[in-house]
């Protein structure tokens, strides 16, 4: 359930940083695999400062071919 919310979270703070909706911020995080990544990372990325996290998202959404 934890998880659940952590990812939550991210896909609202990273709607916030960018200018999006929260619909259109996890279709974004879904289109470049940051869901994925979020998923996977867990462990490691809730340990992180939130900052860090969705700095870490936009990232790794730009290498899997996202323009943000």
């Amino acid at each position: 359930m934890e998880k659940i919310r952590y990812i939550n979270l991210c896909i609202v703070e990273f709607g916030k940083r960018f200018g999006m909706s929260p619909k259109v911020s996890f279709n974004y995080l879904k289109e470049y695999e940051g869901l994925n990544f979020l998923d996977k990372c867990y462990e490691a990325e809730h340990q992180m400062s939130l900052d860090d996290a969705i700095s870490d998202l936009r990232f790794y959404c730009a290498r899997h071919g996202g323009t943000i």
